[in-house]
C-alpha cells in the first residue's frame, strides 16, 4: 500500500489537495472519483524516510531529472483536431491514439499519447489518462473531456475543443505581432543610437577641443550629447546592471500576487495597447465559458476554470467574485455589472442569454464580436505605429545631428577672425 498526493476539483469547481492510501495510481484516481472528486494530479508522496534512503544512494549512480514530457500548444491543437476527425469517422478512441501516435514525428507527442493509450487499455477512461499529464492537456481541457463522456458525444466536444484552440491561437498571435513590431523597431533604434553616442559623438569631441581650445564653452545641447556619451563609454556596467536589476524586480513583483494585480491592471489601462489587452480578455472570456456551457460543463465548475485560464489578475478577481456571487445563489449578470470591468454590452447579452436560455450561444457571438474587435484593433494599431515610430526617430536622430552642427558656427566665427 503506497501513499499518494493528489489535486483534484470537487463538484462545484474548488481545488481540493490532499493525500491518501491506495495500492496503486489507478486505485487512487477510483477512490478519489467514489469521494465526488476529479483528479487532475495524482502522484507518489515522497515521506521523510524515502527522502533520507534516496540521500544515501545517492552516490551510486546517476540520477538526471530532465522534467516531465509536454506537448506543445500547437501539437496538441492538430492532434485534438485529428482525433475529432477520426472518432467522427467511427474508430475506436485507443485505435485513434495509436493512429495518431504512429503517424506523429514529434517525440514529446508520441510519449504522451502512448501512456494515455496504454492507461485507457488497463480500463481508465480517456480524462483519467489525461489528467496524469496536466502540463499538457489543462483543466479546460480535461473537464471538456469529461463532459464528452458524459454525454456520449466525444467527437463534437473534440471537434469543438480543436476550433476554440484554433481561435485562441490566432488571436495571442495577433497580439503577439502588434506588441512584437515596435519592440523590435525600438531595439534596432537604442542600438543604432548607442553605436553613433560610442563611435561618432567622441569624435566630435576631439574635434571641438582642437579647434575651439580646453576652456571655450559649448552649446548646452553638444555637451549634454558629449557627457551622455562619456557616461555611456565609461560607465556601461552600470547601465546594464540597472536594467538587469529593473527587469529582475519586475520578474519578482509579477510572482507577488498584489504586484501581479498592479501590472496586469497597468497593462489594462495602458494607452493603444490598453483597449487591445482588454479586448483580448473578454473574448477569452466569451470563448471559454461558452464552450464549457456549451459543452455541458456546470456553471460553477465553468466559471472555476475560466477563472484560472483568464490571463490577467484584473479579470480572474472580477470572476471570483462573480463565481462566489453564483455560489450563492445568484445570476451571472448582476456580478459582472459589478466587477466595473466587463462593458455594458457583455453585461446586457449575458443578462438575455440567462433568460432565454441561450448563454453559450450568446457567450460565443461575444467572443466573436471582441475577437474581431480585436483584428481591426491591432491593424488599425500597426498602421499607426509605423509613422510614430519614423517620427520619433527622426526626432531623435535630427536631434543628435543639430547638437554635433551647432559649435560650426562658433567654430567658423573664430577662424574668420
Amino acid at each position: 500500500m503506497a501513499q499518494f498526493s493528489y489535486v483534484a476539483m470537487d463538484r462545484t469547481g474548488r481545488e481540493q489537495r490532499g493525500t491518501l492510501d491506495a495500492p496503486d495510481q489507478e486505485a487512487a484516481n477510483v477512490k478519489l472519483r467514489k469521494k465526488g472528486l476529479f483528479p487532475t494530479k495524482i502522484e507518489i508522496a515522497v515521506t521523510t524516510k524515502a527522502k533520507s534512503g534516496q540521500k544515501k544512494k545517492k552516490g551510486s549512480g546517476f540520477n538526471i531529472n530532465i522534467g516531465p514530457i509536454v506537448i506543445a500548444r500547437k501539437k496538441l491543437m492538430v492532434v485534438t483536431r485529428q482525433l475529432a476527425i477520426l472518432l467522427d469517422a467511427g474508430l475506436p478512441l485507443i485505435k485513434s491514439l495509436r493512429t495518431i501516435e504512429r503517424q506523429s514525428t514529434d517525440p514529446s507527442t508520441k510519449t504522451v499519447l502512448g501512456k494515455v493509450a496504454d492507461t485507457i487499455e488497463t480500463g481508465a477512461t480517456f480524462a483519467e489518462a489525461l489528467a496524469a499529464h496536466p502540463r499538457s492537456f489543462d483543466k479546460l481541457y480535461l473537464n471538456m473531456v469529461r463532459a464528452g463522456e458524459a454525454s456520449g458525444a466525444m467527437e463534437t466536444i473534440l471537434d469543438r475543443l480543436a476550433g476554440f484552440m484554433e481561435k485562441a491561437d490566432r488571436i495571442a498571435g495577433k497580439v503577439k505581432s502588434a506588441m512584437i513590431y515596435p519592440s523590435v523597431i525600438m531595439t534596432v533604434a537604442l542600438i543604432g543610437i548607442s553605436c553613433m553616442m560610442i563611435f561618432i559623438v567622441p569624435n566630435f569631441a576631439k574635434i571641438f577641443t582642437d579647434m575651439l581650445g580646453p576652456g571655450e564653452s559649448l552649446p548646452a545641447l553638444t555637451q549634454f550629447m558629449i557627457d551622455s556619451s562619456g557616461y555611456l563609454m565609461n560607465d556601461w556596467p552600470y547601465i546594464i546592471g540597472v536594467v538587469v536589476g529593473i527587469v529582475v524586480l519586475f520578474k519578482i513583483i509579477a510572482k507577488i500576487p498584489i504586484g501581479k494585480f498592479c501590472l496586469d491592471w497597468i497593462k489594462y489601462h495602458l494607452p493603444l495597447f490598453g483597449p487591445i489587452i482588454a479586448k483580448t480578455a473578454i473574448a477569452r472570456f466569451g470563448r471559454t465559458l461558452g464552450t464549457l456551457l456549451g459543452s455541458g460543463v456546470p456553471i460553477l465548475g465553468a466559471l472555476a476554470i475560466v477563472k484560472e485560464t483568464a490571463g490577467n489578475e484584473v479579470v480572474t478577481r472580477a470572476l471570483q467574485k462573480v463565481h462566489d456571487a453564483v455560489k450563492e445563489g445568484e445570476g451571472i449578470s448582476a456580478p459582472l455589472s459589478k466587477t466595473k470591468v466587463f462593458p455594458e454590452m457583455v453585461i446586457s447579452m449575458v443578462e438575455v442569454g440567462e433568460e432565454t436560455g441561450k448563454l453559450p450561444e450568446l457567450l460565443t457571438k461575444i467572443a466573436d464580436t471582441y475577437e474581431e474587435d480585436v483584428d481591426n484593433a491591432v491593424s488599425a494599431l500597426t498602421s499607426m505605429i509605423e509613422p510614430l515610430m519614423i517620427v520619433m526617430l527622426a526626432g531623435v536622430v535630427g536631434t543628435l545631428v543639430v547638437s554635433l552642427f551647432l559649435p560650426l558656427t562658433t567654430i567658423i566665427e573664430k577662424m574668420a577672425g
